[in-house]
């Protein structure tokens, strides 16, 4: 038998076909023996060998694309494997590792007689596994881009068309188009095209805001529609929820943007939107900070900035229904420049306030702590020519805002004095929840009966005379005539119940005690302290702290560990009768008070009425008050700085 000579002194037996080429794919090189070996080559044998002709090795991958099951079936490593055409290093493997390979060797006969028997089609059904081809997410081109915008504006030029009342204003409705699509009908690919060209287009969309808002406020002037205004104020009226008044008036305003005229959104419809929302929200109790997440919500903030801008067209009892409305949303911490403008836009109508809406106006403003004394003025002002059309909850109320702010209203209270001149005049009835009915001064009122003349009769109740004592003892008007009726009157009433596990208790009796405090301390002349058993419930409920927990900030606990490097013994909380002092020197009978934000208003930082009753209360007891605010603390620099300013402030020596 005749062999072909191998460049590698290897040979290779001819096939009795005649055929010299192989599948390595399908059939293993055979293991070569020695006499197979050219003489003296004892070396070394390659991996793989250079054994085919360019030819036969086109065919053999054409053969492997069209049987790739069947190399599946092998196993992935044989199939990988092709001849290569160049030598390798001299440190491969003598055989390839397929050759011994007992299980590829397996495989191969199973598939020779599965063939033979003509299973083939069958196993490769079984074998080949189709690979779902992966979805490529297409970034959205610019083409894209203008036509999900051109068929945006075309869906609405659509809804608009189907309008009944539809005025042929082109350019209007061209820019309204634009507003809606950036505040109500965003989608994904709108908020990628705002974040475009560094925010262009997000600036953009907020101009289109603010030129929305005026649009919005800009009431046509031409015929009202009655009915339209009418139903939407009735269904803002029996809305159920904060949330449903808010959905009417979104609604209302996507109308209006897409051109309905006039709008029904009047001045009118604007404030009973904003009071029913406040008002609804009252009635569930809602938590404040469901409150300033529902204030933050963009249809919220539409509709405040509607308001804002309707100030001047809205009545006086409109005024006084936002002012209220944004003190019940927004607490104290928020709205602060809609508090201007409403204090501004007020003054102008003052004159035509009621006494309602001036006791409405100064208690939103109290509750959130915004100092206005321009508008208090005006207010008090107001308040004492309409003093006798006052009723008891306003007159308590507007007394109270006053006091809340430290603003003292002198005309009403010479108004007061006038209207009331005696204790004949004047039929103060302190209103007994138990009993149901008032319990009323007898002198006073057989006096009224005697006379037969129309005297004024006002039924106090029992929290009413607590917020007007105590409102004339932060503005320390407690000599004024008008409090020395309400107060003998109180003291003509026996308490029957005052308990430490209701807060309304503890609140009167906390006001109460105070008032009663202050006399003494600063009217001793008038005589005028509750005495008796009445005193006793009174001190002994308006001591207690359980309605008062007193907390600590972290702004308190760094400036009273720097107290103690001053090198004195301080005593922290240390009680003078009702009021708890922060720090103090009992030798040289001095009081440190450390006061955070909430003792001071937040638009000009001026002491609220109840720090101004605590300092004048301490002072009067013997006390040198010092106080550090914390606007003062955070203008210094570092320990030494602020050590040496307390040092400077308490009049300290180094020891």
């Amino acid at each position: 038998m005749m062999e072909t000579a191998l460049p590698l002194r290897l040979s290779i037996p001819r096939s009795s076909g005649g055929s010299g080429s192989f599948s390595p794919l399908f059939k293993p090189f055979p293991k070569p023996t020695t006499a197979q070996l050219h003489p003296g080559s004892f070396g070394r044998v390659p991996a793989k060998l250079a054994l085919f002709h360019s030819r036969a090795v086109s065919e053999d991958r054409a053969e492997t694309e069209a049987d790739q099951w069947k190399l599946d079936f092998l196993g992935a490593d044989v199939g990988n494997r092709e001849p290569q055409l160049e030598e390798e290093d001299d440190d491969d493997d003598l055989l390839p590792a397929e050759a011994n390979d007992w299980c590829v060797r397996a495989r191969r006969s199973a598939l020779r007689s599965i063939e033979a028997r003509g299973l083939a089609p069958s196993l490769q059904r079984m074998v080949t596994v189709s690979t779902p081809k992966k979805k490529k997410k297409k970034k959205a081109s610019k083409k894209d881009l203008k036509k999900a915008e051109a068929e945006l504006k075309r869906r609405k030029k659509q809804l608009a068309k189907s309008e009944e009342e539809k005025e042929d204003d082109d350019d209007d409705f061209d820019d309204d188009e634009d507003v809606v699509d950036d505040l109500q009908d965003m989608d994904d690919l709108e908020l990628r095209v705002a974040q475009f060209a560094d925010g262009m287009f997000d600036e953009k969309r907020q101009r289109n805001r603010e030129a929305f808002v005026q649009k919005l406020s800009r009431f046509s002037t031409a015929p009202s529609n009655r009915s339209r205004e009418v139903s939407l104020n009735r269904s803002i009226v029996q809305a159920h929820t904060a949330d449903e008044v808010l959905a009417l008036a979104a609604e209302v305003m996507a109308d209006v943007a897409k051109g309905l005229s006039p709008s029904p959104l009047t001045p009118l419809n604007i404030a009973t939107a904003l009071h029913r929302i406040a008002k609804n929200m009252d009635a569930v109790s809602m938590m404040q900070t469901h409150r300033l997440g529902f204030a933050r919500q963009r249809d919220m903030s539409m509709l405040v900035g509607m308001a804002m801008v309707a100030l001047p067209e809205c009545s006086p009892q409109g005024v006084s229904n936002i002012a209220w409305a944004l003190s019940k949303i927004g607490g104290d911490l928020l709205y602060l420049p809609e508090m201007d403008r409403i204090a501004d836009v007020a003054i102008t109508k003052v004159q035509d306030f009621n006494a309602q809406n001036v006791a409405n106006v100064a208690g939103a403003f109290a509750s959130m702590r915004q100092s206005a004394p321009g508008l208090f003025s005006a207010l008090a002002q107001r308040a004492a020519q309409i003093v006798q059309t006052f009723k008891e909850q306003e007159l308590a109320q507007f007394l109270w805002g006053c006091a809340c702010l430290n603003e003292c209203p002198h005309r009403l209270l010479d108004a007061l004095d006038a209207v009331f001149p005696d204790s004949a005049r004047l039929q103060c009835h302190v209103y007994d929840a138990t009993s149901g009915g008032p319990q009323s001064s007898v002198e006073e009122t057989s006096a009224g009966e005697k006379d037969g003349d129309s005297a004024r009769s006002l039924n106090f109740s029992r929290d009413q005379i607590g917020n007007i004592a105590w409102s004339y003892a932060v503005l320390g008007q407690m000599d004024r005539r008008f409090f020395l009726h309400i107060w003998r009157t109180l003291s003509q009433f026996e308490e029957q119940r005052l308990s430490d596990q209701y807060r309304e208790d503890m609140m009167f009796a906390s006001q109460v005690y105070l008032a009663n405090q202050s006399l003494k301390l600063e009217y001793p002349h008038l005589g005028i302290c509750l005495e008796g058993d009445l005193e006793e419930k009174i001190t002994r409920a308006g001591k207690s702290k359980r309605f008062n927990q007193k907390t600590t900030s972290s702004f308190q606990k760094e400036v009273g560990r720097l107290l103690y490097s001053t090198g004195h013994e301080w005593i922290r909380e240390y009680a003078v009768d009702g009021y708890t002092v922060d720090a103090v020197l009992v030798d040289e009978k001095l009081a440190f008070e450390i006061d955070g934000p909430t003792h001071f208003t937040r638009n000009l930082g001026t002491p609220l009425g109840h720090t101004a009753l605590k300092r004048r209360y301490i002072t009067a007891a013997g006390w040198k008050l010092v106080s550090l605010s914390l606007q003062e603390w955070d203008e210094l620099q570092g320990e030494f700085e602020q050590l040496e300013y307390l040092r400077s402030i308490l009049g300290l020596d180094v020891e």
